[in-house]
């Protein structure tokens, strides 16, 4: 990997840490190209960006995700054995499973269950007449709306001790110390919970005619015809669970977009669902959520004049691609009428992954995250009243995985008039 620009730094394992989600987009811009070779973890790596590097890096069969994340992040977010860790037809015919799950009148329920549980939250906080933090609530909601749709019966008790556990998972991912360790630990708990549930369900006759997402999974049968392990069971449906509570932070996100432009407000609430999508994708572009994905390279590759060997350790600058100015005008701009007539980029907007849901590592709840995302906003213009008291909403792209330092509070919360 001579031909491949050098990062002067022995390694980047705290520079990562320090810079966060500017660290790949800025060493490119110092290195004059769109990759560079460092080292992380004293491990050499490649680091990537922009459309032409996602491009690259989803192409089908390419990458392995097996022992590419961080161990402390893998066990936080996946664990192992789970569905993107797997390649080749194990990993399509698993990822058939998420697939059916995302049928459109299915993604409806999920958000028709996640809205009436605002609502009565609504009538709640106002009753209460306390102020709130909004991201911790939006997380207790939709874990939630996520167990009921799942097909999981949680304890008024247990619903917040669940959504506590989920929510410290995704905090700690990007964390090295306390942080992280909370949210293995808590994960180690989830999980037994989690198993209890599958091994409930292979025990017990069918709840319907058409399976929960919960059945599904408990009873799905691999390429080979085989059961998963009630441990691997588990842990899919975790990585079912676990991903729609952290949609929260992109809620958070949106409730401070509307909060720093405030001119959009009534256009959301005029607009119908067309505003909403364009200001969805928008939130999902401009706000961090992941900062980078990583991959094995299982084949030797060729790109922009440069040669990636085999088993070459690859990070795409997802964060980075989002904001890349050869894809999006003014990428540092919050403005949601970029997505007016957008015909779509598989590769250009990335915050949950590039390229095909079937044959490639796209997230398969995307289009939940869309459909939650959207009701959120609903909410927030049409469904209730608030005031936002001086707070500190600072966003550190430094912290990994970011959010508003107060994470958005609000106050004298009443139902619309």
């Amino acid at each position: 990997m001579t031909d491949i620009p050098r990062d002067k730094t022995f390694d980047c394992s705290l520079a990562l840490l320090t810079n966060g989600y500017r660290f790949i987009s800025e060493r490119c811009e110092r290195n004059g190209a769109d990759l560079f070779l460092t080292r992380m973890m004293l491990r050499p790596a490649v680091c990537v960006r922009g459309e032409d590097a996602a491009r690259m890096f989803y192409h089908p069969d390419r990458f392995s995700r097996k022992l590419a994340m961080p161990p402390q992040t893998l066990m936080s977010l996946q664990d192992i054995g789970s569905v993107q860790q797997l390649k080749g037809d194990a990993h399509r015919h698993r990822k058939q499973m998420f697939m059916s799950l995302m049928k459109p009148e299915s993604i409806r329920r999920l958000g028709d269950l996640f809205e009436e549980k605002w609502r009565a939250r609504v009538k709640f906080w106002q009753a209460s007449g306390t102020q709130v933090t909004l991201h911790h609530e939006v997380e207790d909601l939709l874990c939630r709306a996520v167990c009921e749709w799942t097909g999981i019966r949680l304890s008024e008790a247990e619903a917040p001790r669940r959504a506590r556990e989920f929510s410290a998972m995704i905090d700690g991912a990007g964390a090295i110390g306390p942080r992280n360790w909370m949210g293995l630990a808590l994960r180690h708990r989830t999980e037994r919970w989690a198993q209890k549930l599958i091994n409930d369900v292979r025990h017990s006759p069918l709840s319907r005619a058409e399976r929960s997402p919960l059945e599904t999974i408990a009873l799905y049968r691999d390429e080979n015809g085989e059961a998963l392990s009630t441990e691997t069971a588990a842990v899919e449906l975790v990585n079912i669970l676990r991903p729609t509570v952290a949609v929260g932070r992109f809620i958070t996100f949106a409730a401070l977009a509307l909060h720093t432009y405030p001119e959009y407000r009534d256009r959301l609430r005029e607009g119908g669902d067309e505003w909403r999508e364009m200001f969805t994708q928008e939130v999902r572009r401009y706000y961090p959520f992941f900062p980078l994905v990583a991959g094995n390279a299982m084949e030797d590759i060729e790109w922009q004049g440069h040669h990636i060997p085999r088993g070459t350790w690859v990070m795409l600058d997802m964060h980075g691609t989002n904001h890349d100015p050869r894809s999006w005008k003014d990428p540092h701009t919050f403005r949601p009428e970029r997505f007016k007539n957008w015909k779509g980029n598989a590769f250009s907007l990335i915050p949950q992954g590039a390229g095909g849901f079937d044959d490639g590592h796209r997230c398969p709840g995307e289009w939940i995250t869309i459909e939650l995302i959207k009701r959120a906003l609903h909410m927030l213009v049409s469904g209730m009243e608030y005031q936002v008291p001086p707070q500190d909403l600072t966003v550190r792209l430094s912290r990994l995985p970011a959010i508003p330092e107060s994470r958005f509070i609000i106050s004298q919360i009443r139902e619309p008039h």
